[in-house]
């Protein structure tokens, strides 16, 4: 009974999936899944489900495995050698409610189906978080412009670092005008008198007879002509 089943529903598959299908015994056999995902540029990614009859089936729950095909790269979204325990237990359910009929039109639909699903899942996932980053930002950029709001505290803050800033400056001011008064001192020429040019033996004729102010005698004389 069981054996005759399973012809019957392996002749079914083969004029359903004429390209998809290969058998690797008279018990088992692949079909070869192509997941169908929109807007997707990169190559759909590929499930080969891979189904044995134990004796019994359809009353028993045939052997199920799932793989990707050899040498294939793994979709963005999905890696079947990752996801495979994920899919076959999403198929564990669909099992027990087709016991006792030929389910495996079924189980190739609901694997195809739980596949694509976890795809979209992961794109949106992907897309929320760009879209959250892409806000994070502009947040950051708006803070630019908006700065920040005045409070009590925040009003204290920048009085403070004002007050400081200014205290600062002032203390600088006062240091380079200082800085530039001692330097002005230094370049200062300093007039001797003519006793201190002579003490200094710097006197040059005539000058030793300056007075102590430095006044030369001839300009004395002259001085005291004009009083006359």
């Amino acid at each position: 009974m069981g054996r005759e089943e399973q012809i019957e529903e392996r002749e079914v598959l083969d004029s359903i999936f004429p390209d998809e299908i290969a058998d690797i015994s008279e018990t088992e056999y692949r079909i070869s899944i192509t997941l169908d995902i929109p807007d997707d540029e990169a190559e759909p990614p590929v499930i080969l489900l891979t189904v044995r009859y134990p004796e019994d089936y359809p009353d028993k729950a045939p052997l199920l495995e799932v793989a990707a095909p050899q040498n294939s790269t793994p979709h963005e979204y999905l890696n079947v050698a990752e996801d495979k325990d994920h899919l076959l237990q999403g198929l564990e359910a669909v099992v027990e409610e087709n016991l006792g009929m030929a389910m495996v039109f079924t189980l190739v639909s609901a694997v195809k189906e739980a596949a694509e699903q976890l795809v979209e899942e992961r794109k949106e996932a992907a897309a929320q978080a760009h879209e959250e980053v892409v806000l994070a930002a502009e947040r950051e950029e708006n803070k630019k412009f908006h700065g920040t709001p005045v409070n009590r505290e925040t009003f204290l803050q920048w009085r403070e670092g004002f007050l400081k800033e200014m205290e600062e400056i002032r203390v600088r001011e006062e240091e380079e005008r200082a800085a530039e008064q001692k330097k002005a001192r230094i370049k200062e020429p300093t007039k001797l008198t003519g006793k201190q040019l002579w003490e200094r033996g710097l006197a040059t004729a005539g000058q030793e007879e300056g007075d102590e102010d430095g006044m030369p005698t001839e300009e004395i004389q002259k001085l005291k002509v004009g009083d006359n």
